[in-house]
């Protein structure tokens, strides 16, 4: 293509928009609402994605054994449990070192008072494995197998934060699909209505573009254009909203829910863009490209 016909190609995709401005501004709205709740949703769900994986690493499954139990055959039953496949490592706690943890923590500053447990272990039977998951939606799972060992005295873990997460990220999914296809669908109708709406109004010319030798291309290319341009920009206006918007809810919560943020620490806008803008730019000026090209091949006739 010259360098002059895509000049020309654009130019007139931008008439066509000015030309029709109320649905132009309608479509580019539409559009955009579609895309920043795209990008909402997509934010959303990278962090609590981001917050299940740190619940993996963080929270594990803690198993205590029976005090019979000695510790050729602890490390037996270890050994199995590590063999499962949800399982992705384990620590062990022996007794002592248990102890040894509990004696910092509650008798700092009277360590006097625990000495006099030297000889005797309160908890020479608190021996453990602590089990971090590939997936923290198989901890229900896990922990009623190991309930169900023998030796395994008690099973601790979190499973209202591993279902928590869990029903968030398929809430938020669901939500996704079913409004952003919504907004699509409105996207496509208006977007059809607006070159619908400029092929009427540049009939007379096109017929006279074809009497002169004009071809297919060189008439149909700047609705093909208008439709490109107002997917283009109804991308842009709610990506740039939202570089902004995030930056600030970040800031917010680091300021007012550190509990949180020290917890699960959101995802830096850094991370987030570069796929965002990407699928972003695709979605928008995906519609507006195939939505014109379709729209004017049935509608314009000359």
């Amino acid at each position: 293509m010259r360098i002059s016909t895509f000049v020309y190609c654009v130019k007139q995709g931008i008439v066509n928009i000015c030309r029709n401005i109320l649905f132009s501004l309608a479509s580019m709205a539409t559009i955009s609402a579609c895309i920043f709740l795209f990008c909402l949703f997509f934010a959303i769900a990278a962090n609590v994605r981001n917050a299940a994986l740190t619940a993996q690493n963080t929270l594990g499954i803690t198993v205590f054994f029976d005090e019979s139990l000695d510790d050729e055959q602890i490390e037996a039953l270890g050994e199995q449990i590590a063999s499962w496949g949800e399982v992705r490592e384990m620590d062990f706690t022996s007794a002592k070192e248990a102890w040894e943890s509990f004696k910092e923590v509650y008798f700092q500053g009277d360590e006097e008072l625990a000495s006099s447990f030297e000889e005797d272990n309160p908890l020479a039977g608190s021996a453990s494995y602590t089990i971090y998951l590939n997936d923290i939606e198989d901890q229900s799972q896990v922990v009623a197998r190991l309930s169900a060992m023998d030796g395994v005295r008690k099973v601790n873990s979190s499973d209202t934060a591993a279902m928590g997460l869990s029903t968030a990220g398929k809430i938020v999914g669901i939500l996704s699909f079913v409004m952003i296809a919504v907004l699509l669908a409105v996207a496509v109708f208006l977007i059809s209505n607006t070159i619908s709406t400029a092929a009427a109004f540049r009939r007379r010319e096109n017929e006279i573009m074809r009497l002169i030798g004009a071809t297919n291309f060189m008439i149909r290319a700047p609705f093909v254009v208008e439709g490109v341009l107002l997917g283009l920009f109804g991308a842009l206006i709610p990506l740039g909203g939202m570089y902004v918007l995030y930056g600030r809810a970040v800031s917010y919560m680091t300021s007012h829910f550190q509990i949180v943020t020290d917890v699960f620490e959101p995802l830096p806008m850094g991370i987030l863009f570069p796929y965002m803008s990407g699928v972003a730019m695709c979605l928008g000026v995906g519609i507006g490209f195939f939505v014109s090209f379709f729209t004017i091949r049935r509608h314009l006739r000359v």
